[in-house]
């Protein structure tokens, strides 16, 4: 592991469902010699793809099992990451993006730009993740290279600029013309390995000439040199192009497309040639950490070997031998026996088992250098977490955890199920902090929460998948919660006389509503009335009143309790009697402050192309939605809403069906808001409905 950080590229393959992101990454690793036979994706040699994706990919465009590899290509390493799909999983994809130095759009030569080449785009967009594009399938029936430079110019406003024509398209797809050297390229030998250059053929010489000046006129806006020996018709060379188009990459001003057919295997030699030549290397990447000594301040990490080691692990894998972690190194050097600090929890790891990763097998090495990525066992952490040399204490992601807003009873099947169901769920909220999980003391239920319908539904489908726990699922529940909305003053004497000692507690004050936080308790008594020692079992017997509060059972927030007076008896009074005082007390005031019911609203992002904005806002005004603005961004337009969770339940379906697939929409907890009453009615009505059932 000596090579220079120059010649190492982080990198990730994204692209619409099959549009060959698999075929395409088993081609790298055969020319690169990482893998010494191809295999069919669709695994008719009964083999399967090396990087082959779980069904659970391909039915719903999520990236799931892991995919990261390396190989070595012209003295360069190349690190490939699997990149999540789906921006419900919103620290993960933060996450893993967060790893990635540049990334290679793959786009299908028939379909084009389709709905989940957007989402990945903006998914880059959103992480400044540089990027060069691939148009694949030009073998295909129907295939039409030039309309999908169009595609990515209109529909994602991309600076896009063909680096190759085909030779043939469809059934005579023979190879590339390269239009910086000008040299035609054909891939003959069984797989495509062997590359034979020629001149260009002489049908295609002029569009060739025509294509290879836009190409020079766009490189030119990066570099003067060019620009000036565009100008006056000097001779240019591939070397200057390169070296020009290299730095509107890097700003992500321009993207560089391009051809082929990975089945056929056609085009991808030169799109290898153009990772390394024109995506960045870990050094001319901008990484920051925050300063956790130093009230969070950014700090810009270095990319140097000799720099206090800084680390992230960005994913983490059960494997035969225990937790695997993948970690990325951005500063320092990770080697063998080192002792480190895991930022989050302050606790000190010793470095032990050190590994690099190529796909489900692994090979030992010694250390891990600046701009690597590699994989570690035996380290207790979370995924996101940051190790960091003794001397540092950074954070490479502010460990902002929403709080979940929707919940679902998982039940197992039997003995069996219940077992692999706790070693699932033990994982997932290790790997995911939006993902939790109890069990309901009322109904000895297991409950799991999370971030959305989607998140929920995921980690269900997995359990059954990788864990081989058969579990059904309650109705998704949403975290309602009740409140008040004005003063309202107690004096409650809690008094039992049984035989022996009674008990006896008198509380006096008043509840009112509390905007700053979930809960406030004030001491306002004098003299005595109360005896010091009780005053927190009086707090303690308010908060448990917070459990469920008398309107629908919902937790209680936003209250503020002051107690100013009371009483006590020298024998009968106790924790106990006072505790239950402070409960009697709180629900005798909670029925005269007009209790409320608050809702999870939700901040619902749709980004639709302009055509359907008409439409998209149609659909967010039926679900009680407010829209807060729109506006353009290029092709796309963005709505900005907040709607009840409530009424989210099945969007995503309504979603695409009334925009041809093509819109697509992230949503995140805002805040709780109260509910109108004739929704308030409405689940009264559903929560006697269930109760007389359950009398049933």
């Amino acid at each position: 592991m000596s090579i220079e950080i120059n010649k190492i590229r982080n990198i990730g393959i994204s692209a619409h469902i099959d549009s060959g992101k698999t075929t395409l990454t088993e081609r790298i690793l055969f020319y690169t010699q990482r893998i010494h036979a191809i295999h069919d994706v669709k695994g008719k040699d009964g083999v399967g793809a090396t990087m082959d994706s779980m069904e659970l990919e391909k039915e719903r465009g999520i990236t799931i099992a892991s995919a990261a590899t390396f190989c070595e290509w012209n003295k360069h390493e190349i690190n490939i990451i699997d990149t999540p799909g789906h921006v419900d999983f919103t620290i993960e994809v933060e996450r893993s993006l967060r790893v990635l130095d540049g990334a290679i759009l793959v786009l299908c030569s028939v379909g084009g730009v389709q709905s989940q080449s957007i989402t990945v785009d903006q998914q880059m967009k959103r992480y400044k993740v540089p990027c060069i594009a691939f148009i694949n399938k030009c073998d295909r029936s129907g295939a039409n290279p030039e309309r999908v430079v169009e595609q990515l110019r209109d529909k994602l406003g991309h600076n896009a600029i063909a680096m190759q024509i085909p030779i043939g398209l469809e059934a005579d797809h023979k190879g590339v013309v390269d239009l910086a050297s000008m040299r035609a390229i054909y891939f003959d030998g069984e797989n495509g390995e062997v590359l034979r250059y020629e001149d260009v053929p002489a049908e295609l010489l002029e569009l060739a000439q025509e294509k290879r000046d836009e190409l020079i006129e766009q490189a030119s806006n990066y570099c003067d040199e060019l620009a000036e020996a565009f100008l006056e018709e000097q001779e240019i060379s591939a070397a200057m192009i390169l070296k020009a188009l290299r730095k509107g990459v890097l700003t992500r001003s321009v993207t560089p497309v391009y051809m082929g057919s990975a089945y056929k295997n056609k085009g991808v030699q030169p799109l290898l040639d153009g990772a390394v030549q024109l995506l960045p290397n870990p050094s001319e990447v901008t990484n920051t950490a925050l300063d956790l000594d130093n009230n969070e301040e950014q700090i810009e990490l270095g990319s140097s070997n000799s720099d206090p080691t800084v680390a992230l692990a960005f994913k983490l894998e059960d494997g035969q031998y225990g937790q695997l972690t993948y970690i990325r190194v951005y500063q320092g050097t990770l080697a063998k026996g080192d002792t480190l600090i895991n930022t989050r929890s302050g606790k000190k790891i010793k470095i032990g088992r050190l590994v690099r990763m190529h796909a489900s097998q692994m090979e030992d090495i010694d250390k891990i250098p600046a701009g690597y990525i590699g994989a570690l066992f035996g380290i207790d952490c979370a995924s996101g977490d940051t190790f960091t040399d003794p001397k540092l204490n950074y954070s490479m992601t502010s460990m902002f955890v929403p709080n979940p807003v929707i919940s679902l009873a998982i039940i197992p099947k039997d003995n069996k199920a219940q077992i692999n169901m706790s070693k699932a769920l033990n994982r997932f909220s290790k790997e995911d902090p939006t993902f939790r999980t109890f069990v309901d003391e009322e109904t000895n239920e297991t409950i799991i929460e999370g971030m959305g319908e989607l998140h929920l539904e995921v980690y269900v489908e997995r359990m059954r998948r990788e864990y081989n726990a058969e579990v059904t699922t309650g109705q998704p529940r949403v975290a309602y919660r009740e409140t008040i909305t004005k003063r309202a003053e107690f004096n409650y004497t809690h008094k039992k006389q049984t035989g022996g000692s009674g008990q006896y507690g008198r509380v006096a004050g008043y509840i009112e509503p509390y905007s700053e936080g979930e809960f406030e308790f004030i001491n306002k008594v004098t003299g005595g009335a109360i005896p010091t020692q009780y005053i927190s079992s009086c707090e303690k017997g308010f908060k448990a009143g917070l459990e469920k509060g008398a309107l629908m059972e919902f937790p209680v927030t936003g209250i503020r309790v002051e107690i100013n007076d009371g009483a006590a008896h020298a024998v009968d009074s106790s924790e106990m009697a006072f505790q239950a005082a402070a409960r009697g007390a709180f629900q005798e005031a909670y029925k005269k402050a007009k209790p409320v019911i608050h809702e999870p609203i939700m901040k619902v992002v749709v980004e639709t192309p302009t055509e359907f904005q008409g439409t998209v806002m149609g659909t967010i005004n039926q679900r009680r939605g407010t829209i807060l603005g729109a506006q353009d961004e290029g092709p796309m337009c963005v709505v900005e809403s907040q709607v009840p969770l409530a009424e989210m339940f099945g969007y995503s379906t309504v979603l695409r069906s009334s925009t041809q697939g093509k819109a697509q929409f992230t949503m995140e907890f805002s805040n709780y808001r109260q509910v109108p009453q004739s929704i308030t009615e409405e689940l009264q009505k559903k929560k006697a409905e269930e109760g007389k059932k359950g009398a049933a």
